[in-house]
């Protein structure tokens, strides 16, 4: 099973799940305010986007595992800022039934959000 990784709000994940599907994009941006992708990671994209974007962040956060197999909505793999890493992006919103997993992700010891391992997600 190919996974990809969302960093999502405890709460917009819960609203989510009652709302029948996830659509946001990033903090702070939804595809219903003219967002046209949801960000998504690969395990070792994880802590390098939750420490640029999530850096002043207090309240919980969580990943959500998202199956690509699954997801209804395309998924692409994109270097939009030209930095030289590809990111995935699904187009569309997320179908609940792609999130095989839902983690807690907190901060480590110094600070920071941590590293994501592959085989954390086995």
């Amino acid at each position: 099973m190919p996974s990809i990784l969302h960093i999502a709000f405890v709460d917009q994940w819960n609203a989510a799940r009652e709302a029948g599907a996830y659509r946001v994009s990033t903090r702070g941006k939804t595809l219903d305010d003219g967002a046209t992708f949801i960000h998504a990671s690969r395990p070792e994209q994880v802590s390098l986007v939750a420490n640029f974007v999530y850096a002043d962040v207090t309240e919980p956060l969580c990943l959500l595992v998202i199956d690509v197999e699954r997801l209804v909505s395309a998924v692409c793999d994109e270097d939009l800022d030209g930095i030289g890493m590809s990111f995935p992006h699904i187009y569309g919103p997320l179908n609940l039934d792609a999130v095989v997993d839902v983690r807690p992700y907190e901060r480590g010891a110094d600070g920071r959000w941590p590293d994501i391992s592959v085989q954390a997600l086995s």
